[in-house]
Parts: structure tokens; C-alpha cells; sequence
């Protein structure tokens, strides 16, 4: 389940109602969690998305063999992240760019501002 801000009390808990076309009944209840990143400790698992990187990364390194790693690796791989980031945030909260903007911890103007140079709506 994703998780995304809270909408009610001062814990950081709560739970919403809003209308999703993918479920039957058009509406689900969605219970709300604060995500706390961190960093595994020595010997423990890493989360799921940080699992995925390194998968990603360790495969792009490996494709590109023998051939020198150029510069900007950060860039390039902040730039392949951030659109798909950004359009699957804003699907999760229908297309609401206030609550993508509380969920990605971004002012709403910027978040506006990537969409647009994104190209996404």
C-alpha cells in the first residue's frame, strides 16, 4: 500500500474517503501514514524502492560494459527518476496538485513548474 501525508489529527494518523474509478463501489478508504525514511541497519534489509535502485543502477553499470561511466551520473539518473515520480504521485491524488505538492514535500509552485518542464498535465 502507499502511503502519503496525513489529512487529519496531530499524530500524523488518520484516514480519508476519496473516489477512485479502478474500485467498484467509486470510493475507498484510505488510511494515512507518515513515511520516515532511513537507512537499514548494518545486516538489515533495505526498503523496496532503495532495492530497485541499486537493481537499476547495477544493471545500467553493467550495461555499459567496459565503457567509461561519463560524468553526471546524478543528473541523469535525478532526470529518468522525477517524471515518472511525478506523473504516478499526481495519479495517486487524481490530479490534485496540492496534495502531489504536501505528498513530494515541494511547494505546489514548484511542483507546477516541473510538470510543465516535464511536459505532464
Amino acid at each position: 500500500m502507499l502511503s502519503h501525508p496525513p489529512r487529519a489529527g496531530r499524530d500524523g494518523r488518520g484516514s480519508s474517503k476519496r473516489p477512485r474509478e479502478d474500485h467498484p463501489g467509486g470510493w475507498i478508504v484510505v488510511n494515512v501514514v507518515k513515511l520516515q525514511p532511513s537507512a537499514p541497519a548494518h545486516g538489515a534489509q533495505e526498503s523496496a524502492l532503495a532495492a530497485c535502485v541499486t537493481q537499476m543502477v547495477r544493471r545500467y553499470l553493467a550495461d555499459l560494459g567496459d565503457t567509461a561511466c561519463e560524468p553526471g551520473l546524478h543528473a541523469l539518473l535525478m532526470a529518468e527518476v522525477e517524471a515518472p515520480l511525478l506523473r504516478e504521485v499526481m495519479a495517486w491524488h487524481g490530479g490534485n496538485q496540492s496534495r502531489a505538492a504536501v505528498a513530494l514535500g515541494i511547494n505546489r509552485a514548484t511542483l507546477r513548474k516541473k510538470l510543465a518542464a516535464r511536459g505532464i498535465s
